[in-house]
């Protein structure tokens, strides 16, 4: 608890796309925040959080994933601790090197300084639907739930396109979980879908320009939109304004446990495709890079019934409400012409 009497949160990876809307939302229900970045020297991807100081308490701290006690200042009197950094390298060439052991690493390094600081009542860790989907094709009509893990020895066997991000999701969780019952600290983990919507960072490196590749025409960034339908079976959205809610709700819930899917809809690419048409006439929407191979309509669902039972509502149910601001962000960001 901060010396105001707020409670107090630390947010790791403050320049992160749904890092920097979470921080947004949590001064903006009174909490003081601490966050993390590497180099908090570089206006040209922090200079969203100098804004945000504006809004309340903010302070802005130097830490590293990789360094050992580098986050104990920015957790130090927290109440909660949400963990949003992670390497995020699709495309590395040494997965296991550049991508897997330094997230394990990082969410170990960072939840140690959480049993350091003494005051951490619980950790929020984000970590992605794509440690529950990355698994041999299902059947139809198959729903995906916390109870489901993406499979690792299968992944690492075949080393299908970006297949370092599932793993290093799963072996993170598997080793936060493992560390909580040591240590005895409180912990719930977030897996959130493809998630778009405005945030103030200034780069969004992931879910946003795909989103946005039918409007572009960005053929790498389609191919990981395709690739998200091909290896799960949906293309499955979330607002990124619905994700924050959802990490917030669930550090100040008492009864939340274990883990939850944060997902409000369970399209296609071509659905995606239709509506887009519809939507955004002025764009030319790019149908040329559709294929016979893609979905009518998803083969699996991600389902998040868990977290809707403890009590959470979704403000952004459907595909128009999900997009409405997204556009104006890619404009901002120069994903799309101005």
């Amino acid at each position: 608890m901060s010396a105001g009497g707020k409670k107090t949160a630390c947010v790791t990876g403050g320049n992160g796309y749904i890092a920097s809307a979470l921080i947004k939302m949590l001064l903006e229900k009174g909490y003081a925040v601490k966050t993390t970045v590497r180099n908090p020297d570089d206006m040209s991807k922090n200079s969203h959080l100098k804004e945000l100081q504006a809004l309340g308490p903010l302070e802005v701290f130097r830490a590293d994933l990789i360094e050992e006690g580098s986050f104990d200042d920015a957790v130090a009197g927290c109440d909660y601790a949400f963990l949003v950094a992670a390497p995020v390298n699709l495309r590395c060439e040494h997965p296991e090197e550049e991508l897997i052991e330094p997230a394990v690493r990082g969410t170990l390094n960072v939840m140690r300084s959480c049993v350091k600081a003494g005051t951490v009542k619980r950790v929020i860790l984000t970590s992605s639907a794509s440690a529950i989907y990355r698994t041999p094709p299902q059947g139809e009509g198959h729903v995906l739930d916390e109870d489901s893990w993406s499979d690792v020895e299968f992944l690492r066997a075949n080393k299908p396109p970006m297949w370092g991000y599932p793993v290093s999701k799963v072996l993170l969780e598997k080793e936060a979980s493992r560390f909580v019952a040591e240590h005895g600290l409180g912990l719930v983990t977030v897996c959130p879908v493809v998630t778009v919507g405005t945030a103030p960072a200034p780069n969004a490196l992931t879910s946003v320009p795909n989103c946005l590749s039918l409007l572009s025409g960005d053929e790498a960034e389609f191919a990981v939109l395709r690739g998200v339908e091909k290896g799960s079976g949906t293309v499955a959205l979330v607002h990124v304004d619905d994700v924050c809610r959802a990490e917030l709700f669930l550090a100040e819930e008492e009864s939340a446990a274990g883990r939850y899917i944060c997902c409000s809809l369970n399209t296609t690419v071509v659905q995606l495709a239709r509506f887009l048409v519809n939507k955004y006439p002025q764009y030319n929407v790019k149908t040329s890079l559709l294929s016979d191979d893609l979905l009518e309509k998803p083969r699996v669902c991600l389902s998040s019934a868990k977290l809707v039972r403890e009590g959470f509502e979704y403000k952004y149910k459907m595909l128009d409400e999900i997009y409405d601001d997204v556009v104006g962000y890619g404009k901002a960001l120069g994903i799309l012409p101005k």
